[in-house]
């Protein structure tokens, strides 16, 4: 038996629209499924103290955020009924407009898609090893820090 690698959810850069709908246009023949959510991170032009953020360099300890998504997944199928579940983040630099988080549920019925996507976006802001640092017009920057 050959094992399977396991899909890393980064993704070098924006997440690109075409991305998005390749991944919910794979679902449309599953007629098992009721119901998808999104949620859609995007990377916001903030001013912070007069100055305008450009964009957003994402950096990761990737193999503990590569374990620690796998926990987030487990409870996820654990807690929800679940049909399908995609996550990725971006990793590198992603300017102002850009999507950095694409969380992506699908079930039979849509309170447990919704609930599950809520629950992976939290968890994923909470315990994820993945660092912003906000990099500003002037060239400046300072690390992000998440509310």
């Amino acid at each position: 038996m050959v094992e399977q690698k396991k899909k890393s959810i980064f993704v070098e850069g924006a997440i690109t629209p075409e991305m998005i709908a390749k991944s919910i246009s794979h679902h449309s023949n599953k007629t098992n499924i009721g119901a998808h959510d999104i949620f859609l991170g995007q990377v916001r032009a903030d001013n912070i103290d007069g100055k305008i953020v450009e964009s957003i360099m994402y950096t990761a300890h990737s193999e503990m955020a590569e374990k620690i998504i796998s926990e987030i997944r487990e409870n996820a199928f654990k807690n929800y009924n679940l049909s399908c579940l995609h996550i990725y983040h971006s990793i590198g630099i992603v300017g102002a407009g850009g999507i950095c988080l694409f969380v992506f549920s699908s079930s039979s019925h849509r309170n447990d898609a919704m609930d599950s996507c809520r629950f992976i976006v939290e968890e994923i802001k909470k315990k994820l090893p993945i660092f912003g640092k906000e990099i500003f017009e002037d060239g400046k920057h300072q690390w992000k820090v998440n509310n």
